[in-house]
């Protein structure tokens, strides 16, 4: 049998740090707005034959050969096999779109992926909720990694979402209704950039987690999460772009404030030369220490932008409307 899911990462406009149990427990919730887009981590499961030494196969940027799921380094591979209890032997590869460890959500889009191919591989069909409320439980119980609640939902619905926490277990996930000349609008206003710095977010996280729980960020973070309903209505109302670049941009200030480790003199100083070449706002994607710069800037502008940016490499991407999928299946 073989199957294999392609899952796509996201870019989180607004309201990331709010989707941390440490602070949406507390403080009467989260609010995150967020889009997927057309990068994706592709997972294959597929039986392997009981001829080989070993009785599971996992491949990504190395290589395991083992005979029991304990054995597995890779902590995702080895909890989602033991969380859906997937027969040996098997083997496991991925291939992914862009880096990891870039801000995108990549890691939370393998755990949806895998977790939806297992269930597949098992005969077994899942929906969207099921997903994401299953990678949420792998992520923080299992593999206890410091993520927020957000990137497992986006990978799981896709589509531009904003999205509320309202308690570990109440999760509400509401589609962003734009039209495609309003989708296509925001597209054409968009610049991301890599900034060629890799991170793990748990490193990036230490400081921000421990200053949310002691109450030291709740001031920013109550701030940032009004702005994601400001975010929607804009993008909904047909307001400016350039006001949802402003947006961004104040977003963005507060951010940095949550952690020393959010942001690198390198990447200021490459968010200041776009701001001076055109951009009106921006931001930072994912935990921040690396990954990719984010910009609104008006079209006319752009050849300056991307100038001054130079030689960073420029993400080319649509937004993507469907979340984790089933795109081969063989029995």
């Amino acid at each position: 049998m073989i199957v294999i899911t392609r899952t796509p990462v996201r870019i989180s406009f607004l309201g990331g740090g709010t989707d941390y149990a440490e602070f949406f427990t507390q403080h009467g919730g989260g609010e995150v707005l967020a889009t997927a887009i057309d990068k994706y981590s592709y997972l294959k499961v597929n039986t392997l034959h009981d001829f080989f030494e070993y009785r599971v196969r996992v491949g990504y940027s190395r290589t395991e050969l083992v005979q029991r799921v304990e054995e597995i380094q890779h902590p995702s591979v080895r909890e989602c096999l033991r969380f859906t209890g997937a027969p040996l032997p098997l083997e496991i590869n991925y291939t992914g779109d862009l880096p990891s460890r870039t801000g995108l959500g990549s890691s939370s889009s393998f755990t949806v992926g895998l977790l939806h191919a297992l269930h597949a591989y098992k005969g077994e069909v899942v929906g969207a909720e099921q997903l994401a409320r299953e990678a949420l439980e792998v992520e923080h119980e299992w593999i206890r990694e410091r993520v927020g609640y957000q990137d497992q939902c986006m990978a799981a619905y896709g589509g531009f979402r904003h999205i509320i926490f309202r308690s570990e277990k109440e999760i509400e996930v509401r589609p962003v209704p734009l039209s495609a000349k309003r989708m296509e609008e925001l597209r054409e206003y968009m610049l991301v950039f890599y900034t060629g710095l890799t991170r793990y977010a748990n490193e990036v996280l230490k400081e921000q987690i421990k200053k949310t729980s002691d109450g030291s960020n709740t001031a920013a973070l109550v701030k940032m999460r009004e702005m994601v309903g400001k975010g929607v209505e804009l993008l909904t109302s047909g307001g400016r772009l350039e006001e949802f670049g402003e947006l961004l941009h104040a977003s963005w200030e507060l951010k940095q404030s949550l952690s020393s480790a959010i942001t690198t003199p390198a990447i200021v100083e490459g968010y200041e030369r776009a701001r001076k070449a055109g951009a009106v706002g921006g931001k930072l994607l994912g935990a921040g220490g690396g990954g990719f710069l984010l910009f609104i800037v008006p079209p006319a502008r752009q050849g300056n932008v991307r100038e001054a940016l130079a030689p960073m490499k420029e993400l080319r991407f649509e937004f993507e409307p469907l979340g984790s999928q089933i795109i081969f299946y063989h029995p």
